[in-house]
């Protein structure tokens, strides 16, 4: 049969006629949940931040006024906004009025060094600079820093400070129009935000995320955390962090109320969800433990149940049965930047509910299986890029692919071409699947050590350690050995009042796991953290290159 009588030339009967038109076709964009909640819920409260509040209406408002601001001083299509901001109202407001002029949001870490927002700020091409009053002497160093047209800068707070050389972001949007035609991109696929990954070494690398992708993962966070416009969602999480991990977006579409957090301290926290009645969160499990181990008066269980997403390093199973019995429904979830945060989670079942509760966590603990909107995740050979059998101990590179994964990396094409090989995304997290199809990250590629040829897992050494009551935060790296190569080190950081007892610490880890995992060596310390928690192992390797 030739071409064209199989229709290979010609159109199909289904398209011949049927024409996309703006009746039947819109580019699919979170920001488009702004008027529907503006109409919807206009009189919920969209946030509330200390003593003051907004509702969905007046957020609308705001946020065109934004645009229209932006607008107004060149702003356009394709330029960067970046901004350096707290949980505030105003970054809020950044997450819909930026992308809303076609503009890219550049969120940028508020805890990083002059030097690092200096290369964000020239690697962005920053036009526009929003930028917190109590973060503006680092921004002023940074922007001395770079080559060339320096961004514009809009103070958050400024009032407060009197007369300086810098626009306040109230008299900025001043100038803004409250009925600015509110729009969407033309193309789905156009840059929504700018998010740089943490840089364990070199410069970090630009992430970079389409409406697409952001679209379909606040929708998948509203299918998993069961949130509606009753839903109060305390930010514990920094809205830097891979946007919120979406969140902003998922609220808009719900209706439901942000609680703004400039910084997470355990008072403050009991105290937010005590006084309006938070029932959502999202953290890093270094959050999580910061609330265990804070001493209150009430010690009994929250007077309300709250979902906590926990994200980050997999969680030790005594973190998830301790904040269950404080009151914390624990979600664990899983990603990466590069697929927009949580791109997979730990369902739970409903049959677990009948395990005992150490048995109960350890099933929670695990990363689980992708989310509604992400097309797939697979633990795999990365070699063959054939699935390994799901035995629970046949290592693999966990994989993802669908339309909640990054467009790229800014400006630099070999990362890119590389993390996107065969078709799926290469997260450099070695797991395995379990016989339920769940996975379980067993490690980070450069995080397994590997001694006299065998490989050990450093989540698994540290899942132990944390189950030794004086532990309140623990990391285990290679230290290298003339003998086997490298050995686990341990670097522990007590809890208040414990004594350092390295080889109780040991002996207590070779009760419970082989004797060639356990650590070698203890060290006490605190442990180095991003702002989002993370543990930076990278800088715990550096301790033995300077002894």
């Amino acid at each position: 049969m030739n071409g064209e009588a199989t229709g290979a030339s010609t159109q199909s009967i289904f398209t011949r006629d049927l024409p996309v038109t703006e009746a039947n076709y819109v580019p699919l964009s979170p920001i488009s949940f702004l008027p529907r909640a503006a109409a919807l819920f206009s009189e919920n409260l969209a946030w509330i931040d200390s003593g003051d509040s907004c509702n969905w209406r007046d957020f609308f408002t705001s946020c065109r006024k934004l645009a229209s601001a932006l607008e107004n001083s060149g702003i356009g299509p394709g330029d960067t906004v970046s901004a350096l901001l707290h949980n505030t109202p105003e970054m809020l407001e950044a997450h819909f009025g930026v992308p809303a002029t076609g503009a890219v949001l550049n969120a940028i870490n508020t805890r990083l060094d002059v030097e690092a927002i200096a290369f964000i700020l020239g690697h962005a091409e920053t036009k526009l600079l929003l930028v917190d009053l109590d973060l503006l002497s680092n921004t002023k160093a940074a922007v001395e820093l770079l080559d060339g047209q320096k961004p514009k800068i809009v103070v958050v707070g400024g009032q407060q400070a009197g007369p300086y050389e810098f626009i306040d972001y109230c008299e900025f949007v001043s100038i803004g129009d409250p009925n600015w035609a509110w729009r969407v991109p033309s193309d789905e696929w156009d840059a929504l935000s700018l998010n740089y990954t943490s840089g364990t070494s070199g410069n970090p690398k630009g992430v970079v995320v389409h409406h697409r992708g952001a679209y379909l993962n606040a929708i998948s966070n509203t299918l998993t955390s069961q949130m509606s416009d009753e839903t109060v969602y305390l930010w514990t999480l920094p809205l830097f962090h891979c946007n919120g991990w979406c969140f902003p977006w998922t609220l808009a579409l719900v209706g439901a109320t942000s609680v703004c957090l400039r910084k997470v301290e355990p008072a403050t926290v009991f105290k937010m969800i005590i006084d309006h009645g938070v029932t959502h969160m999202c953290g890093a499990p270094i959050v999580y433990n910061m609330l265990l181990n804070f001493e209150r008066e009430a010690t009994e269980s929250l007077p309300q149940r709250v979902t906590g997403f926990l994200g980050g390093a997999s969680p030790p199973a005594s973190v998830i049965a301790g904040c269950e019995a404080l009151g914390i429904d624990v979600v664990h979830v899983y990603g990466l930047t590069e697929v927009y945060g949580p791109s997979a989670m730990c369902l739970p079942r409903s049959d677990w509910s009948q395990l005992p509760a150490d048995s109960r966590a350890k099933m929670l603990a695990r990363q689980g299986v992708a989310s509604p909107l992400q097309e797939s995740m697979a633990v795999m050979d990365p070699i063959t890029m054939r699935p390994v059998p799901h035995d629970g101990e046949s290592i693999g590179e966990v994989f993802f692919r669908g339309n909640v994964v990054m467009k790229g990396y800014l400006k630099n094409p070999c990362a890119t071409e590389a993390a996107l090989e065969g078709g799926w995304f290469h997260t450099g997290d070695l797991a395995v699947t379990e016989p339920d199809g769940y996975i379980k990250v067993v490690d980070r590629s450069k995080d397994v050590i590997i001694s006299g040829g065998e490989n050990i897992s450093s989540l698994e050494v540290e899942e132990v350690l944390y189950r030794h009551h004086s532990v309140l935060h623990a990391a285990v790296v290679a230290k290298p050995d003339d003998k086997w190569g490298e050995v686990p080190c341990a670097f522990v950081e007590l809890k208040s009042g414990a004594v350092k007892n390295g080889s109780e610490l040991i002996a207590h880890c070779r009760e419970r796991i082989a004797h060639y995992k356990c650590p070698r060596e203890v060290v006490f310390c605190e442990l180095p953290k991003t702002s989002t928690g993370k543990i930076q192992k990278f800088k715990l390797r550096g301790h033995f290159s300077e002894i």
